[in-house]
Formats: structure tokens, C-alpha cells, sequence
């Protein structure tokens, strides 16, 4: 295979792996909004964020899995275990994430650099989680 199909079929990965992560991203902070707009009590910011997280989840494992991995279960029980390990390594990637964004915030004590380490925790952290879904979740005998 040429380099120039390969770079070309980098980019088209990437430029899916971003468009599926906006999607879930607006799937989440839509439903995060509904939840806020809908329930004011007690716990309304936590409750919302769980409701986002819980709504943006799963779109971006069905795109993923079949637009990136081009994975197939063998059946439901099958799915969810790998959607279980997949869930998993997101919660993996987002401590990382969250981590980064901490670390900027205490060194620079700004909300602006406290976004750059968010965004650069983000970036590295759909790295990292590509190649963890890559290497240990989408694969033909997982679970």
C-alpha cells in the first residue's frame, strides 16, 4: 500500500473518529440541558451530567463500532460486555483527561489554560482510547 493511501486513510479515520465524538458531545450536552431545563432540585447539575453521559454513551459506541472497527457482535449478551469493556476504557481515558485539565489549572491558575489542558487531555486521551478500543475491545473474540 502507498503512503499516500495510507496517510489519506489516517485522515478519513480521523476525520470520522472527530465527527462521531461532536455527535456524541452534542447528544450529551443536549441532554444535559433538557435534564437542567426539565428538573431544578437537588443534585440537578450531577443528575444532568449522568443523564448526558448515559445518552451520549452508547451513540458513540454503535458509530464507533461499526464505522471505525467495522465490528460485528455475535449477539445482545455479546454487545454488552463489549459495550461494558468499552465503557470501561473510557472511564480510563476521561481520568486521564481530567487529570491534564487539573494539571493545568493548578500550574496556570486561569480558566483559559484550564480549557487548553482540557482540550489537550481530550486530544491525547481519544488517542489513547482509540488504540485501547484498537487493541482490547473491538476484537472478533472479545468476550
Amino acid at each position: 500500500m502507498s503512503n499516500h493511501k495510507v496517510v489519506k486513510g489516517v485522515a478519513r479515520l480521523a476525520l470520522l473518529y472527530t465527527v462521531f465524538a461532536f455527535i456524541a458531545i452534542v447528544v450529551n450536552i443536549g441532554c444535559q440541558a433538557l435534564m437542567i431545563w426539565i428538573y431544578k432540585g437537588p443534585f440537578a447539575l450531577q443528575l444532568s451530567v449522568l443523564v448526558g453521559t448515559a445518552a451520549g454513551l452508547p451513540v458513540k459506541y454503535v458509530l464507533e463500532k461499526r464505522h471505525i472497527f467495522g465490528f460485528e457482535s455475535k449477539n445482545l449478551a455479546h454487545d454488552g460486555r463489549v459495550f461494558m469493556l468499552y465503557t470501561f476504557m473510557g472511564v480510563f481515558t476521561t481520568a486521564f483527561f481530567w487529570g491534564i485539565e487539573y494539571g493545568f489549572h493548578l500550574a496556570f491558575q486561569t480558566d483559559g489554560m484550564r480549557y487548553v489542558g482540557g482540550a489537550v487531555g481530550l486530544t491525547i486521551g481519544n488517542i489513547i482510547k482509540y488504540h485501547l478500543d484498537k487493541r482490547y475491545v473491538f476484537l472478533k473474540e472479545t468476550v
